[in-house]
Parts: structure tokens; sequence; C-alpha cells
């Protein structure tokens, strides 16, 4: 009888086995209950043993991959291209889709490992700096899935006790750190973590390794800029600069700044001067540059410049300027035209009120000489003598500072060659003027002349003026400058 309970019992265990056995790939560890036999009955001990976790069946975190900001101030980009779709599975740097902004063309690239699990926009729609661009589903690792207890442990060491807090416990860290210790076959829940709420560093990662190892990590950045402890020796150098006994240094005192800070309001032509800059800001600027060979006009102003003195004139070489760009005008009338706020309509002006750009003790100021188109140049010299008059003791009025079509500033007046001049709305185009400048050049037959060289800089309003037109008024104003005597037969 008790050879057949013992054989009985035997066949239970060994059913039991086989059914843990067959429960093995979701159970962590098992001890299996020892039985002890006796010759009439059959009783199990209650032993200390482990209880055995199962592991919940989770999906891993989803994170929201949001639109960061491309720098240069773009607030908004359109999605020209997706390279992924919902259900593909991704790495980081993998490259996510493309974005266009209005200066340029962007490869968004992933920063998880993961699964896509929703895009959050269509192609060709506007996504929105700051907002999310694709949810990505992250692998769940060991040490992130949840365990749950299925049998309280009566009994544990404290050698086990403390390696199943370990592993218990919800390890912190970047995907890039899992990868490093995936790669390294490095288990997080046997890494001391160094970083803030526990989070394990990169570094916590490379000094295991090293400790498994023996290898000799480079020292952080941190510690290679860590000043020497105080107990350290003083330098030669410094017993050097020391003072011998009995000696006392001078004393040096640091000035006290008393200066502040003061503020005033806008207000007059400064306050102006805003208004029409913001304006401008609204115009997309075209520049073109080129230089001019002024030598022929510095020795024909050189002759004439006697003769507007003794008439108490002064002339420079503005009238000059002034007269060949109404000369341009005239071939192209699109550079002395405006367009209105609703940019529908184009208005052609018939008067060529050029303005110029003058630097006086108010702030910059714009008066323009009105119909140059029907002024000599000794009429145009006038006419600026009598601005400049007005501008230096603050007498311009509003019939001076209104109505302009075209500008020219003359910053070579004060200094400098080339510049980049902003339109002065309505008008739609404006040109800057460098210093005179003696430069050597090559002549027609091949021989290094000394020459007047002087920089323009042009600026257009490219939504009515294209790149050529603005190359051919440039190119002909130029020969007029620098063949004065043509100008003579386009004079009226």
């Amino acid at each position: 009888m008790a050879a057949f309970a013992t054989f009985r019992g035997s066949f239970k265990l060994m059913r039991r086995l086989l059914s843990l056995q067959y429960y093995k790939h979701c159970c962590s560890r098992v001890q299996v209950v020892r039985p002890e036999y006796s010759a009439h009955r059959i009783h199990f001990m209650c032993l200390p043993y482990r209880s055995f976790k199962t592991s919940n069946c989770n999906p891993g975190p989803i994170f929201q991959f949001k639109l960061s900001d491309i720098g240069e101030g773009i607030r908004e980009v359109t999605v020209k291209e997706w390279y992924v779709k919902e259900g593909d599975k991704v790495s980081q740097f993998d490259s996510i889709c493309e974005v266009q902004s209005d200066k340029a063309s962007v490869t968004i690239t992933s920063r998880y490992d993961g699964v896509i699990r929703k895009l959050h926009y269509d192609v060709d729609s506007i996504a929105l700096v700051g907002t999310p661009l694709v949810d990505i589903e992250t692998e769940p690792t060991e040490e992130e899935a949840p365990e749950k207890d299925v049998v309280e442990t009566p009994a544990m060491s404290h050698e086990e006790h403390t390696h199943q807090e370990i592993k218990g416990h919800k390890t912190q860290a970047t995907p890039a750190v899992r990868r490093l210790a995936m790669e390294n076959n490095i288990k997080l829940s046997e890494v001391v973590a160094t970083g803030k709420d526990g989070r394990i560093l990169k570094e916590d990662i490379l000094n295991y390794l090293s400790k498994q190892t023996g290898a000799i990590l480079p020292p952080t950045p941190y510690q290679e800029i860590q000043p020497p402890p105080p107990s350290a020796a003083p330098s030669a150098a410094k017993q050097k600069d020391r003072a011998p006994p009995g000696v006392s240094r001078p004393v040096s005192h640091r000035p006290v700044f008393t200066g502040k800070d003061h503020t005033e309001p806008l207000k007059g032509f400064h306050k102006a001067m805003v208004k029409t800059m913001t304006a401008a800001l609204k115009i997309p600027h075209f520049g073109y540059c080129d230089e001019v060979d002024m030598s022929k006009l510095v020795r024909l102003r050189s002759e004439l410049k006697d003769l507007a003195e003794a008439r108490g004139i002064k002339l420079t070489y503005m009238p000059f300027f002034m007269k060949a760009a109404s000369l341009g005008l005239l071939q192209y009338p699109i550079l002395n035209a405006s367009l209105d706020d609703g940019c529908q309509n184009i208005t052609y002006k018939a008067a060529h009120n050029i303005g110029l750009a003058m630097d006086t003790p108010q702030g910059l100021l714009v008066p323009n000489v009105k119909n140059v188109q029907m002024l000599s140049i000794f009429d145009i010299a006038v006419e600026l003598n009598r601005l400049l008059s007005l501008g230096t003791t603050g007498q311009l009025g509003t019939s001076d500072l209104t109505g302009g079509t075209f500008t020219v500033s003359n910053i070579g007046s004060i200094g400098g060659t080339y510049a980049k001049p902003v339109i002065l709305p309505p008008e739609v185009s404006i040109g800057a003027l460098g210093k005179v400048q003696v430069l050597p050049r090559f002549n027609s037959k091949g021989e290094v002349v000394k020459a007047h060289i002087m920089n323009v800089s042009w600026s257009a309003d490219h939504r009515i003026i294209d790149g050529a037109t603005m190359c051919r008024f440039s190119n002909l104003w130029k020969s007029y400058l620098e063949n004065p005597a043509t100008m003579v037969l386009d004079l009226k």
C-alpha cells in the first residue's frame, strides 16, 4: 500500500513539473515545493521558496515627437514628404519626413527607437513649431515592464531581498543609454545611477565597463576644468611675484562707474523713421552692385566748379548723379513707379522727384528735388544747396519731404564703398553711392592707369522689378557718368 501511494505521489509530482515547465516562458523564477513521503500519508512541508512573477504584455510608452525650432525665426513649415507610415519601425536618426520653410528644406530625423503609431499631418499641411509630428511607441525593456506578484515570499535571505529590490525598481535612462547598454550586454539593474532622480547616465555605463574590463577611461570635461585644490603648493611664478617681506605692494583702486540708463520716447523724425522702415520690411528687396569709372566726370567737375562758385553755388557730383538717373528713368519708367497696398495696380509717376538721403542733426531726412527731368545740372545744384541749408537748420518743410518717386543716398560722403539701401515706401527703387577711390585699372591699351572708382549699390522692389531691368538701368546710368558728354544728347 505504501509503495502504491509512493508511485501515485510521484505521478502527481511529475505532472506538476510538466505544468510548470509549460509556463516557463511567462514566469521569472520558480522553485518547486519538494514533497516528503511517509509510509502511511503523503504531505508537503512549507519550506522557504521564491515567488514567481508574471509580466504584463502591455504596449511600450508612446512619445509625441514634436517639431523643434529650426532657427531663423521660422514658426511654421509645410510637410512636403513622409518617409514613414503608421506601423513602420524606426530607429534613432532615421529620416521621418521632409519639411519646407520659406527659406530652406529640412529633413526631420527620429530621436527614438520604436514603431510609428500616428502621423499628425498630411502632405502639404502646415505644421507649427512645437506641435507633435508623429507618435512613436518605444520598445519596453525588461526593467521598465511592470511586474505583479502572484505568491508572496514567506521567507527570503538578505541577499535575495536586496537583488529583488534592485530588479523591481524602475530604471530611468535615455534611449541612447539603453542602446549602449544593450550593445555591451549590460543589465541596467546592475549599473549604479548617478543622475538626477536615479537616472542612469552614459558615464555610468562607461564606468561600469571600465570596472569590468579594467580599461582606463579619459576624464570627463568636468574633471578637466576642475580647479586645483586650495592646499596645492604655489607655483614658482606666484612665488616670484610675491613681494619680499617688509615691502608693501601698491593697492590699485577700481574706478566706480556712476552712470545710469535713461529712457526717452520716440518723437519727431525718429518716430517717422520707425514707421517708414517697418513698412519697408514688407518689401522683397533685390540688390545689384557695380563700379563706375569717374575719371572723366572728375575732370569735368573740376572745370565747372569755379564757374558755379562764381554764381554762388557749390557744385558737387550729386547733380550729375541725379540728372543721369532721370535720363535713365525715361527709358525704364517702372523704376519711377509705385505699387498700391493691395498689390493690384502700378502707378507710373510722370514727375521725377528724386530724393537725397541727408544726415542732419535731427536724424535721417530725405528731401527731394521736384521735376528733375525738367531741370539742368546747374538748376539741380541750386535746389540741392537750398535743401542742404534748410536741413542743417532744421527748417525743411512738408513739401520738401513728401512726394518723392526715386531716391539716391550718398553714403560715400561719410565713408564706405558698398551698402544695402532700404527702399522708402511707396517708392520701388533706391541707390547708394560709395566714396570715390583712386585705384589702378587697365585702359583700352592694356596699360595700368590711375582711375577714380565709385561703387554703387541698388535695391529694387522684386515684386514688380526684375534683375535684368535693374541691370540695364544701372548700365545706362553708368555710361552717362563715365562719358558725361553723352548726356548732352539727351538733355531737354
